[in-house]
C-alpha cells in the first residue's frame, strides 16, 4: 500500500512511523506546506519523499489528513475531486463541520472521519513518536455514510496499530470531546497565563514548580495554530463546557470567601468520584 500524509507533524509523523513499522505501507508521501518540515521529515525518514498533493493522492492507495482541521475542511472537498477508488481518513479532533463540508459531495463515500485519542504537547517532523498508537483508543464517525471497503481498510489499518474502536456521530463526538480533552487544554492555557501574569519571577517558577503544577500546566506547550483551530469548530460545545467549568471554580471560590470549609471538602469529595474511571 502507498499513503499518502498531508501534514508531517505529531500525528502524521508518528502514523507514518506506525504505517513502516508495521509493514502496512510500502510507501509512505508526505505533503507538506512548511519547508522546514520537510527537510526534517525526509532526514529523519518518516516519509520517502514529498510530493504536491495532486500528485501525491494520485499515486496513493490511502490519503490521511493530519493538519488541523480548519484546514482540513477546507481541504478535504478539493482531495475527494482527486480521488478514484482511493481512501481518505482524518485525524481532526472535531468531526461535525468536516462531515457537513463533504456531505453532498459525489464521493463522501470514499472518506471516514477517524480521530484517533491520543497526542502530546509537542508539535512538529521530530515530535514524531514510535508506538504512540498503541493500546489508545479511535473514534470511527458516521460510519454508515462511508464505504464499506473503505471503513474496512481504515478498520484494518488501526486495528494493525493496535488501537480499540469507539462509533459514534459526529455530533456526539464534538460534545464528548469537548469535555474531556477541549477543556483541559484551555485551562492549561488559562492556567498558565495565570501564573506569568501573577509570578513575575521565571527563576521562582522554576525552582518551585511541582509535579502537580507540571501536569497540570503541561498542555499550555501545545501548539496554538492547531488549538485556536479547534476550539472555533468545536465554539459552542466548548462555551457550553466553559461555563459550566467556571461555574465550579465560582463554588471554590465562595467557599474560600465565606468560610465554608465543610462544602469545600465536599466539593473535593464529589471530585474523588473521577477514581472510579481514571485510574
Amino acid at each position: 500500500m502507498t499513503v499518502a500524509i498531508v501534514g508531517i507533524g505529531l500525528i502524521g509523523g508518528s502514523f507514518a512511523l506506525a504505517l513502516k513499522d508495521k509493514g502496512i505501507a510500502k510507501k509512505v508521501i508526505g505533503v507538506e506546506a512548511n519547508e522546514e518540515h520537510k527537510r526534517k521529515a525526509l532526514s529523519l525518514q518518516l516519509v520517502d519523499e514529498v510530493k504536491e498533493l495532486d500528485e501525491a493522492v494520485k499515486e496513493s492507495d490511502l490519503v490521511f489528513l493530519a493538519v488541523p482541521v480548519d484546514a482540513v475542511q477546507k481541504l478535504l472537498p478539493a482531495v475527494l475531486d482527486k480521488v478514484d477508488k482511493q481512501v481518505v481518513m482524518d485525524a481532526g479532533s472535531t468531526k461535525e463541520g468536516i462531515i457537513e463540508a463533504i456531505k453532498e459531495h459525489p464521493k463522501r463515500g470514499r472518506f471516514v472521519g477517524t480521530h484517533p485519542m491520543w497526542g502530546t504537547e509537542y508539535s512538529g517532523p521530530e515530535a514524531a513518536v514510535r508506538g504512540a498508537f498503541e493500546g489508545k483508543a479511535t473514534v470511527i464517525c458516521n460510519k454508515e455514510e462511508s464505504d464499506k471497503d473503505a471503513v474496512e481498510t481504515v478498520e484494518t489499518i488501526y486495528r494493525k496499530l493496535g488501537m480499540r474502536f469507539v462509533y459514534m456521530n459526529a455530533q456526539a463526538h464534538d460534545v464528548h470531546v469537548a469535555y474531556v480533552s477541549h477543556i483541559s487544554h484551555i485551562t492549561s492555557f488559562a492556567l498558565a497565563n495565570t501564573v506569568l501574569e501573577k509570578e513575575r519571577e521565571e527563576d521562582a517558577i522554576f525552582e518551585l514548580a511541582s509535579g502537580g503544577f507540571e501536569s497540570t500546566v503541561r498542555l499550555a506547550k501545545s501548539n496554538p495554530l492547531t488549538w485556536a483551530s479547534i476550539f472555533m469548530q468545536n465554539k459552542e460545545n466548548v462555551l457550553d463546557v466553559l461555563n459550566e467549568h467556571i461555574s465550579q471554580l465560582r463554588k471554590f471560590k465562595a467557599c474560600l470567601e465565606k468560610e465554608n470549609y465543610e462544602y469545600l471538602e465536599e466539593l473535593m469529595v464529589n471530585a474523588n468520584k473521577i477514581k472510579r474511571i481514571i485510574k
